[in-house]
């Protein structure tokens, strides 16, 4: 536990002052971030089968390509680049021909690699566009991810009896969703009716922050069968007593996902 504080106060220390900055600064740390995170993606497959050193080389170029063009675009609109997204597929779907071996590299790699990149670079892509937009919207998005996190794991451990997905997630459970579902609603829908927009409609925007509460528990979901699929607990032991990147954005990616189906009315 106390390797775990201590690695949650030095979180806080590099990224609350990334975050207050904003601009330049906190898109270097977040693109930095977001190469951890593609390591671990790519290190996590390699449990069953390591990949070949040229798709590891040309997956990082492709996964720079893609975050460099939003990240540095200074009008905050998320642009899609097709020649680099065409490239990806060709780039990456042409060597299951010329490597013929399963063994090596097999038509499922080149989807898993194809899909991890576009997602994972989109994902990261979303939270320099949020930060970019306002941070005050930014700091709404990460306290439904924060708050359903913690109460869930509070309301889980003092009341929590029944498995939510146990094949997935042994911990979790309903009664620890519910509860942070109810504390994440509550504590998001006040800082927003607060701090961004009074006059906004208070049904719509808890509705929003349900929305975005369960989305985010399923990002969490989403992660964990990807590590269980391939047989580990965490993606990485990057951070002491946290795990890895991946295992600490995991909620906050797919809320992220989630909050640009209401990015005109947030």
């Amino acid at each position: 536990m106390k390797k775990r504080v201590v690695s949650a106060i030095v979180m806080l220390l590099i990224f609350v002052p990334l975050l207050i900055i904003g601009g330049t600064f906190f898109n270097i740390g977040l693109i930095l971030i977001s190469l951890m995170g593609l390591y671990e993606f790519l290190k996590v497959k390699e449990n069953k089968k390591e990949l070949p050193l040229f798709i590891k080389i040309i997956s990082y170029v492709f996964f720079l390509l893609m975050i460099i063009v939003n990240v540095t675009n200074k009008d905050y609109a998320l642009k899609m680049d097709y020649c680099i997204i065409s490239g990806l597929f060709l780039t990456f779907l042409v060597p299951t021909i010329l490597y013929h071996d399963d063994k090596k590299y097999s038509i499922n790699d080149a989807f898993y690699l194809v899909g991890g990149i576009f997602f994972l670079s989109l994902s990261f892509s979303l939270l320099s566009y949020m930060r970019g937009k306002s941070i005050n919207l930014f700091i709404y998005l990460l306290l439904i991810t924060i708050i359903t996190d913690t109460f869930a794991y509070i309301t889980g451990r003092l009341i929590g009896k029944n498995k939510l997905i146990e094949v997935i997630s042994p911990n979790k459970t309903w009664e620890g969703s519910i509860g942070g579902t109810l504390f994440g609603v509550f504590i998001s829908t006040v800082f927003y009716v607060t701090v961004i927009n009074p006059n906004i409609n208070i049904f719509l925007i808890s509705f929003i922050s349900l929305f975005l509460s369960i989305v985010g528990q399923f990002g969490d979901l989403f992660f964990s069968a990807i590590k269980r699929y391939y047989g580990t607990k965490d993606f990485s032991n990057l951070i002491p007593g946290h795990g890895g990147i991946l295992d600490r954005l995991d909620s906050i990616i797919f809320v992220v996902l989630g909050a640009m189906f209401f990015i005109t009315i947030l």
